[in-house]
């Protein structure tokens, strides 16, 4: 634990410096160049260079490049650091053309997903041990259609067993659409139980008009809810802490083509007003 605090307290001050340092090297060159955006723009592009590149870097094992979790933190914080010379290079205001604003808006794309990213990848592995640990994603499917074909055939059988189709009524009311795919998708992602809360009452509400048999039927298909509401809280995060991923890359990658087009205009303008 300690050497987590050093660790962080170490990072936080390397932060802390390098925006000190830039924003006290800025306000002198502001003053005294009207070109100090340059300055700004140029270790924007480089710490953004850096950060992408160490995303095709890390697939060549043979590159001594160090712990991989080092280049995380360093990631995490750089990643920062460039919010800090984003606002110094746009002078903290919104742009008015539309090239700017498009690459205002990729850049704030990516920050965010930066954010979001690295909350869900640090809380949400914790969330699903907790569940009873991490279902393969590929065999989500396959667990989800062997509940149903369970779930169905239950209902189905308790018709002839008990002589009342009582529970296969409630079954294609509301059970036959929660089995058939995921579903409460937002409330797992905010540990929301309202839904599944909700879905027991019913069965609870039923008991009242079932027989000895067609209680034991319910509450095996309820032991079934609670396992397909656990698979589809294993969904919800899985699927999210993928999607991030495609959502964050290629806009980044997008950010870093839209860059260098503007590097080339801002030179392209200058020399033309030369």
């Amino acid at each position: 634990m300690k050497g987590f605090v050093r660790r962080r307290l170490l990072w936080v001050s390397l932060l802390v410096a390098a925006t000190v340092s830039v924003a006290s090297v800025y306000t002198l060159w502001a003053g005294a160049t009207t070109r100090a955006a340059y300055l700004t723009g140029w270790l924007l592009f480089g710490v953004m260079v850096v950060l992408t590149g160490y995303n095709w870097f890390k697939k060549i094992p043979y590159l001594p490049l160090g712990r991989s979790e080092v280049w995380l933190q360093f990631h995490i914080y750089a990643g920062l650091f460039t919010g800090v010379l984003f606002l110094l290079h746009v002078k903290g205001q919104w742009p008015t053309g539309w090239f700017e604003i498009v690459l205002t808006c990729l850049y704030g794309v990516v920050m965010i997903s930066g954010v979001v990213g690295l909350f869900i990848s640090r809380g949400w592995p914790k969330r699903l041990t907790a569940r009873g640990g991490e279902v393969p994603f590929d065999r989500i499917p396959i667990i989800r259609r062997e509940l149903r074909e369970r779930a169905e055939a239950m209902a189905l059988a308790v018709v002839a067993e008990a002589k009342s189709a009582t529970i296969a009524e409630f079954y294609a009311r509301r059970l036959q659409d929660f089995f058939a795919g995921s579903r409460h998708f937002l409330s797992h992602l905010f540990e929301i139980r309202q839904p599944l809360n909700a879905l027991v009452h019913e069965f609870n509400e039923l008991n009242r008009f079932l027989n000895e048999q067609e209680r034991k039927v319910a509450d095996q298909l309820v032991a079934l809810v609670r396992q397909k509401d656990g698979l589809d809280y294993q969904h919800a995060l899985q699927l999210t802490l993928r999607l991030w991923l495609f959502i964050h890359i290629p806009v980044t990658y997008s950010l870093m083509l839209w860059a260098v087009a503007h590097i080339i205009l801002v030179y392209g303008f200058s020399a033309g007003a030369r």
